[in-house]
């Protein structure tokens, strides 16, 4: 996964939410602080990028927001379009 930031402001990430539903009709909602441990701080025109899974049986969508701050306190909420998920095949 990747961040970058197009915003002429510095921007501090402290939090996101993915929803995630298989084809099932489960729904897997999951939120937390930061981004992978970390509360990244993201210069103008700046990228941060980290690696992340989740566990799915099946087919499965996902969509979800990442929420910060600038530098001078405004929130920021970026949100994420609704992609497609699919479990590794088994050999």
């Amino acid at each position: 996964v990747s961040i970058h930031t197009g915003s002429p402001e510095t921007v501090s990430i402290f939090g996101r939410k993915w929803i995630v539903r298989d084809t099932d009709g489960d729904t897997l909602v999951v939120e937390g602080d930061g981004v992978v441990g970390q509360f990244p701080k993201l210069e103008p025109g700046e990228t941060f990028s980290y690696n992340s899974y989740h566990v799915i049986k099946s087919e499965s969508t996902a969509t979800g927001s990442f929420f910060g701050t600038t530098g001078e306190g405004r929130p920021v909420c970026a949100r994420i379009p609704l992609f497609q998920m699919q479990p590794p095949l088994m050999a």
